[in-house]
């Protein structure tokens, strides 16, 4: 049986993950902050938490994160924590840096003097090409961070490079575009349209978002967790963008939504009026980034040859999927 260690085992991809891994027969360690208040929503809701180990793991504590990997001896590690949210990245920079950047380091650390046979998986974003130089992104094509977040990221995905090529190790970075699911936070604009429209349903309440001009590359969690083992099965380490090579507006997603709540609208500008000139969503300025990222689209043919991968869902299912899942959870009729 093989083990995985995965941190950010709460998170939306941490679950998706784990799911994943348990139907391939093996045990998975969730790693998680002792102070993380212990939610299990999205395991509970996928139906695995009894399945998973549950062991405390602090980033920030090397010691701390050699004790675990000494006692579970992991054939892989998927790191998958960290304070994602970019808009509170600008907030809290250095908790986030901290998170982001050196508890990566923390973690080959330990991989290099002591398990250099274990497989690391780290996550990379979309969010690193920033202010893009090049479109479609590939793996290639220059970072131009613009967020604390995003800054982070970029020295995380070096840093593995880096160990990779200095000391042989086998470590994968997945350049993972956008990618939503049901279980995606409602801090994130996805979830929050999903939520807040069938909020607005229920009780008339007004949906409040920043720009809705951008665009981003939308796919599925569940399809993109595939990649990332994909990626830890290969002979050999490599970096991969994962995404579904379409962009799509702000704007277009919540009319998919609409559309699949049935609900007649109107756009004016960016905002959004129901069949009797009713809001249904107003613009805030205090949802805008300091730096947009304006237009984002991934090239992932390497990833498609290499790893034969390919999502299964369609921007449509996704929508289907969160919209679906929201209805339930609050029981709209």
């Amino acid at each position: 049986m093989k083990k995985a260690i995965i941190t950010g085992i709460t998170g939306q991809d941490g679950g998706y993950l784990a799911k994943l891994l348990l139907s391939k027969g093996y045990k998975v360690y969730g790693a998680q902050r002792r102070n993380t208040g212990k939610r299990y929503w999205r395991l509970d809701e996928l139906g695995i938490l009894d399945q998973i180990e549950l062991v405390d793991m602090d980033l920030s504590e090397p010691y701390n994160i050699e004790k675990v990997i000494d006692e579970v001896q992991p054939d892989e590690f998927y790191n998958l924590a960290a304070q994602s949210f970019v808009d509170l990245s600008f907030k809290q920079p250095q908790i986030t840096t901290l998170v982001n950047s050196l508890g990566v380091l923390n973690i080959l650390e330990v991989i290099k003097n002591k398990h250099q046979k274990v497989k690391f998986y780290q996550a990379s974003t979309s969010e690193m090409y920033g202010k893009v130089t090049e479109t479609p992104q590939k793996e290639t094509t220059r970072f131009y961070p613009r967020s604390p977040y995003a800054c982070a990221k970029v020295y995380s995905h070096y840093l593995s490079i880096n160990y990779r090529e200095s000391y042989n190790l086998f470590t994968c970075s997945g350049i993972l575009f956008n990618h939503e699911s049901p279980m995606r936070g409602e801090e994130f604009v996805t979830r929050k349209t999903t939520k807040g429209l069938v909020e607005w349903l229920k009780t008339g309440k007004i949906l409040e978002l920043g720009n809705l001009e951008s665009y981003r590359d939308w796919g599925h969690a569940e399809d993109y967790v595939e990649a990332m083992w994909l990626m830890l099965q290969q002979d050999k380490p490599n970096d991969y963008v994962i995404s579904t090579g379409k962009t799509t507006k702000i704007k277009d997603f919540i009319k998919k939504c609409l559309d699949e709540l049935n609900v007649k609208h109107e756009f004016r500008g960016q905002e959004v009026f129901d069949e009797n000139g009713n809001y249904i969503i107003k613009t805030n300025p205090k949802f805008f980034r300091p730096t947009e990222v304006d237009a984002l689209i991934g090239d992932s043919n390497k990833a498609f040859k290499d790893l034969n991968w390919k999502p299964k869902h369609t921007l449509e299912t996704l929508v289907k999927d969160m919209i679906i899942a929201d209805l339930e959870r609050y029981k709209y009729k």
